[in-house]
């Protein structure tokens, strides 16, 4: 389930990193916790949607109009007051006419879908951004929070949409149905306009319950997420310990409750709509009966049938907007209960724009101590100083915290005691607008791309010196693409050593003065290992290197080594540690006797 998690965060950050080129580019403006924001940023789209959604829904009564000259028409040439060359031309002009619209109808529909899809990227990736940042993503199972956010993103651009699409596609449309009906017969259009307003009553008084039932569906649906995760990666665990039947039968209960409730939101949504429609239909019996009087002459105006049909077919079309309209509310209220949900992970994070790669200075390290709970630290007054050029080895049994250790100095850590660079103070360094540290972590994060493109991240450049740095130059003459190989999600079309070592050719390519690099040689054979470190060496002078490993083979080669051991922490050389740390010695002569170790 870990694995599983943190796939999501890498391919998370994978398209953060993608994309970081264009966001250069393209920069949201204002609040990405204000609705409103996501309409001012698309000042110019929301210009082009007005004017073709104007003209496409003002030209839909020219429909019912052409219908009904149509219709009165073929009256008079049954009567033979017209003829049939004159129903060709009428037709003909009717055509172009419902081209015309039909096209307008396009580009509205072109330029709203790319509107939703700029609100919905700039709308991602402030989540992506906070939650990958974000403490707040602890509290909370890792992969169901990233994907009811996401989902919650796409109903609230889904909502959005819908609210821009409508605004033309029933408002507009509604009012140009409306002018067209009081300019044949007022009395009779507001007494038939009497029903459609209940459609719209019943919905305003359904919308609290839909958005109830929707949000119920939304919660169950997390939970049989998360119930999935949970069997698909401890099912072996559940089976060894006699869990397994239990375990089933609940989620068996989860997909049961979900089942339910979503059925009940979707039979909700998907039956209210009839009813509105035939509410709002219900004055076509008075048109049928008040028209008809228009029409015999004995009515409040004179028709003919062309007014008739006009008037019948244009009401008729406002009813069925009018539905729809109630439609759109519960659609809007689906969006404003997702946009609760996600709108404390929108609040706007100003991260510090790197301007340029600091210069190299001395590391120290005073009297710093880490816990994730006060009553376990994880490690104690670590004292160290590392001077550019220097490689410093850290290592320790399983769960010392090495890892831990390296996440301290990226941005956001907390730890107690004073980390220093050069003069000043560590956290102060990471917010003055440079850039200070290279992570290379325990797990490769590559994305779905080519090689290329992964080391890259838009920073042009030679790739060669790095990839021979790192001992890819040779594997990569065995790919036909080279480095314009596609890797698949993760790196999965490469083995784990060529994952391992692209992943630190990246760190390398993207150089910081200090690079922190977590276990690089973990799927690497010896001779390879001891290559890239020679190389490592070699190139790196102007950075402080820390090596993360539990593979110690390489260790007497570090300027200096870290060793944890229950929460307490030694510095020292090799030599100096094997004659007063005896559990690194133990390690180490553990590993020579495994073969582990180079002679």
């Amino acid at each position: 389930m870990g694995l599983q998690i943190r796939k999501s965060w890498s391919v998370a950050g994978g398209l953060l990193r993608k994309g970081a080129m264009e966001q250069k580019k393209r920069k949201m403006r204002g609040s990405p916790d204000d609705i409103r924001t996501y309409f001012r940023n698309e000042k110019s789209l929301l210009v082009l949607i007005t004017i073709t959604g104007i003209l496409y829904n003002a030209g839909m009564t020219a429909g019912p109009w052409f219908e009904g000259q149509m219709a009165q028409m073929l009256c008079d040439i049954i009567q033979k007051t017209r003829v049939p060359e004159e129903m060709v031309r009428l037709a003909a002009t009717y055509v172009l006419v419902i081209l015309f619209v039909q096209g307008m109808r396009y580009f509205k529909r072109l330029f709203i879908r790319r509107f939703a899809n700029e609100i919905s990227r700039d709308m991602k990736e402030t989540l992506y951004q906070n939650l990958l940042s974000s403490s707040d993503a602890g509290g909370e199972n890792a992969g169901s929070l990233l994907t009811k956010a996401i989902a919650d993103a796409d109903a609230c651009t889904e909502g959005i949409r819908k609210f821009t699409t409508e605004i033309f596609d029933t408002g507009v449309v509604m009012a140009a149905y409306l002018v067209m009906l009081l300019s044949y017969d007022w009395r009779l259009t507001l007494l038939v306009m009497i029903f459609p307003p209940f459609a719209y009553l019943i919905a305003a008084k359904l919308r609290g319950y839909v958005a109830k039932v929707s949000a119920q569906g939304k919660e169950s649906e997390a939970r049989l997420n998360q119930a999935t995760l949970d069997r698909v990666s401890n099912a072996m665990t559940y089976r060894v310990y006699g869990e397994e039947t239990r375990r089933n039968l609940l989620y068996e209960e989860v997909l049961t409750d979900y089942e339910r409730k979503e059925a009940r939101a979707n039979l909700l949504v998907s039956s209210v709509q009839p009813l509105y429609q035939i509410i709002a239909s219900i004055s076509v019996v008075l048109i049928l009966w008040l028209g008809g009087r228009n029409v015999a002459g004995n009515g409040w105006t004179a028709w003919n049938i062309a007014a008739f049909s006009t008037f019948l077919a244009c009401f008729t079309k406002l009813a069925a907007k009018s539905s729809k309209a109630a439609k759109l509310f519960n659609a809007v209220q689906k969006a404003q209960v997702s946009w609760r949900r996600i709108k404390p992970f929108l609040k706007e994070t100003r991260l510090p724009e790197v301007t340029e790669t600091a210069p190299c200075r001395t590391l120290q390290v005073k009297d710093v101590s880490f816990s994730y709970d006060a009553g376990h630290p994880v490690f104690s007054h670590l004292t160290f100083a590392a001077q550019p050029g220097e490689i410093i080895g850290v290592t320790g049994e399983v769960a010392s915290g090495k890892s831990s250790l390296g996440r301290l100095f990226l941005p956001g850590s907390s730890y107690t005691g004073e980390i220093d660079w050069g003069e000043e103070d560590w956290h102060a360094c990471m917010n003055d607008g440079k850039s200070y540290v290279g992570y290379l972590g325990h797990q490769p994060e590559l994305f779905s791309g080519t090689i290329e493109e992964n080391i890259r991240l838009g920073k042009e450049g030679d790739l060669s010196q790095v990839l021979a740095e790192v001992c890819m130059d040779e594997d990569l003459k065995t790919f036909p693409d080279g480095v314009k190989t596609m890797i698949g999600d993760g790196g999965v079309r490469l083995s784990g050593g060529q994952q391992a070592r692209i992943a630190l050719a990246r760190t390398l390519y993207h150089a910081r003065p200090l690079m922190i690099l977590d276990d690089p040689f973990s799927a690497v054979d010896p001779k390879t290992e001891a290559q890239i470190f020679s190389n490592l060496r070699a190139h790196s002078s102007g950075s402080t290197i820390l090596l993360i490993s539990h593979r110690l083979s390489l260790f007497s080669r570090m300027d200096q080594v870290l060793f944890l051991d229950h929460g307490s922490a030694a510095c020292g050389t090799h030599e100096e540690l094997m004659k007063t740390q005896p559990t690194y010695r133990e390690l180490v002569t553990r590993q020579e006797k495994a073969g582990d170790l180079d002679e």
